[in-house]
This record gives structure tokens, sequence and C-alpha cells, in this order.
């Protein structure tokens, strides 16, 4: 393959993973609207269910989710500023750190994320099995 092919091959490819990132989460805000949330919503949700932060505590820092979310911090804070007016979450600031604030589910923010968790996997299964 010449220098000219292998670089058109490369944006080709780079091209086609933009198109399943943006066809699935067009798939995925689709199926989560039902349920009153949209992707990055979910993907909050599910940061903060998965586990312990990266201290061990149980609450993450806003920071710590932006790295894993792939929001800017400003984005990221309007989205759990909705998410916490919807009962989801709640934001306290650090026992250790005055300056940071965390994050944390609700009751009501873990049922969600139980019954929207499925929905979503669904949805991730179905487009990356397409894409495959």
């Amino acid at each position: 393959m010449t220098g000219k092919n292998a670089e058109h091959a490369l944006v080709e490819q780079w091209r086609d993973i933009l198109s399943l990132h943006a066809r699935t989460q067009c798939e995925l805000d689709r199926a989560l609207h039902g349920h009153g949330l949209c992707a990055s919503d979910f993907e909050v949700l599910d940061v903060l269910a998965e586990g312990t932060a990266a201290d061990g505590g149980c609450a993450y820092r806003v920071q710590e989710i932006a790295e894993r979310v792939h929001l800017s911090q400003s984005a990221l804070s309007r989205l759990i500023g909705r998410l916490e007016k919807d009962g989801l979450v709640c934001r306290a600031m650090c026992e250790e750190d005055r300056r940071g604030v965390r994050v944390v589910l609700t009751a009501k923010g873990c049922a969600l994320h139980d019954e929207v968790r499925p929905v979503q996997r669904a949805v991730l299964g179905r487009m990356l099995a397409e894409s495959g």
C-alpha cells in the first residue's frame, strides 16, 4: 500500500469510528428519552454506580467524573445540576479539600440507573455488533 493509500485508509477508518459514535449516541438518546435521560446523563449515573472513587470513597469528585465522561467541566457542572434538581444525585463539599465538590447517587438515582442500565447495554450491544 502506497503512502497516499495508507493515509486514505487511516482517514476512512477514523471517519468510520466517528460515524459509529454519532449513530450510537443518537440511538442511546432515543432509547433513554422515555426515562427522562440522555446518553450523557446516563454516563454520569453509570460512573457513579460503578463503585468507588480513586480515593476509595463512595462519592466522586467532579474532576474524576469529567475524566471518565469526556465532557468539559462547565458542561458536566450543568448536567450534574440537572441531575441534582431531579433528585438523582447530590453534591457536597469535600471534607479534606473545601474547594472540591463530591457527587453521589441518591436512592432515586440508583433505582433509575438499575432500571435503565439494561436498555443502555442493549443499545451498545446492538450498535457495536453491527459495526464488527
